[in-house]
This record gives C-alpha cells, sequence and structure tokens, in this order.
C-alpha cells in the first residue's frame, strides 16, 4: 500500500523488492534522520527501512520542533496509516525509545495493530523516568550535556556557525524528554528487546531491563561495550542482532 507514498516524517530506504517488513528508526534527542542512513540497506533487500525526520531540522528546518514526546507519537501514529500493509519494527533511541512506546500504544488503539517488535535503547521504562532538567537551564549548560552524552551532535554544536542552526531543535528535544516525567507504564502487545552500552552515564542495564514489566509478549536485553551512542562503534555487532531478531518476523 505505502508503493509511491511520499512522507515529510519519514525517510525511506526501499529495496528492489516489495517489503516483507518495516524498520521504523526513532533517533535521539536532537538528532535527525541521517543518523540511519548507514542502517539504509543493511537489513536485507525485503526490509524496508523509514528513519524519522523530527521537524526542526535538515529537510525540515524552517519547522517548529516538538516539546512534547507525546505529540510526535500523534503525529507518526497517523503517518504510519498507509505503511501498515505489513509488520513493522521500531527502534528507538533514548528519546526515540519514549517516542517509539508511545507509538505503540497508539498503533494499538487507534489501529489494532502493534509492533512486531519494540527495540528500545538507553531508555528507562516511562514508569522510572527521573527528569533531566539541569541542561535547560542556559545554552552553556545544554552544550554541556550534549557533550557528556557524546555522538555527532557534539561536534556540531563545536561550530559556531552549525550551532545556531542545530541548538534550537536540540532544546525543543531536551524539553520534551524533560516534561516526559514518570508515569504508570501499560503493557505492550509485542515483544520488546533492549539495548544499553555498558558504560552509558545515564543509564544501567538493571534499569534497561525493566521493561519487561511492560513487556507480557516477552523481553530481553542486549548490553554492548560503549557510552550512551555505542551505536556508532557497535554498529555492525548492533545491525547483526536486530536483522537475527528480525527473521523471525516474517
Amino acid at each position: 500500500m505505502a508503493l509511491g507514498t511520499k512522507s515529510i516524517w519519514l525517510r525511506r530506504y526501499a529495496g528492489p523488492a516489495p517489503p516483507r517488513l518495516r524498520l521504523l528508526c526513532l533517533p535521539h534527542a536532537g538528532g535527525s534522520a541521517g543518523f540511519f542512513h548507514s542502517w539504509g540497506h543493511a537489513f536485507g533487500d525485503d526490509v524496508e527501512v523509514l528513519a524519522v525526520r523530527y521537524p526542526g531540522r535538515q529537510e525540515r528546518i524552517a519547522e517548529a520542533p516538538f516539546t512534547r514526546v507525546e505529540d510526535v507519537a500523534d503525529a507518526l501514529a497517523d503517518e504510519l496509516s498507509p505503511y501498515l500493509d505489513v509488520p513493522l519494527a521500531v527502534f528507538g533511541h533514548s528519546m526515540g525509545a519514549s517516542i517509539g512506546y508511545e507509538l505503540a500504544l497508539r498503533l494499538q488503539a487507534r489501529h489494532h495493530t502493534a509492533p512486531a517488535l519494540l527495540m528500545v535503547s538507553c531508555r528507562k521504562p516511562p514508569h522510572l523516568l527521573t527528569p533531566r532538567t539541569a541542561a535547560l537551564a542556559d545554552d552553556s549548560a545544554l552544550i554541556a550535556e550534549v557533550g557528556r552524552l557524546g555522538g555527532t551532535d557534539a561536534a556540531l554544536l563545536a561550530d559556531p556557525d552549525l550551532r545556531e542552526l542545530v541548538l534550537p531543535a536540540i532544546r525543543a528535544d531536551f524539553t520534551a524528554v524533560a516534561r516526559y516525567t514518570a508515569r504508570p507504564g501499560l503493557p505492550l502487545d509485542c515483544p520488546v528487546t533492549g539495548y544499553v552500552g555498558a558504560s552509558d552515564p545515564n543509564i544501567r542495564a538493571d534499569e534497561v531491563a525493566a521493561w519487561a514489566g511492560l513487556a507480557p509478549r516477552g523481553f530481553d536485553l542486549r548490553v554492548l561495550p560503549g557510552g550512551h551512542f555505542y551505536l556508532v562503534d557497535q554498529r555492525a555487532a548492533l545491525v547483526a542482532d536486530i536483522r537475527a531478531r528480525l527473521a523471525p518476523q516474517w
């Protein structure tokens, strides 16, 4: 059904054959669809990767960024309607994991379907969240927080010209994370896999493992070497692990 469909929210990496499964990738706070560019054709010809384009960056730089996790999930739940003709797996990193969870709930409620698999990376489940507001104090504090976590965003902020372009979206995303405070978790109608870097300064493996309480259909945890952006150095291992988990889904 999605053949020929265009969406400002989604960067599509279509294969030569019709997809048997789609993988939706949700970036971290301050991140963009380009973060998952190297994943585009990494899962086989019959897996179509969809990288989410948040407002306020790259192709959507002129748009106001969202400041609530729930609003992003609401928009995506509607946008994904034409893409549900085949199973949909979801991978969210950091803030993206919270968006993925809220999206899964909305897919269940609105479209009477659930992701084939929800993969949450470096993020606590909703009932254990503790908002970090120190980074919102001023630009210097926000830049320092991004630098502490590492990743490509820290390099962008080091350039004064690029900083002016990317800082509004980063601030909006950190605001969304701060507003998404602890709430009772609702169980998901899909299996869940948690990922975390062994030396992540923000979260421990046992905290990611707490997603098991919201996953009555099954939970698994994978700990990989690295920090909050273990995805960069451990790309090959992570992609291989995801590929193996997707295979049984179709």
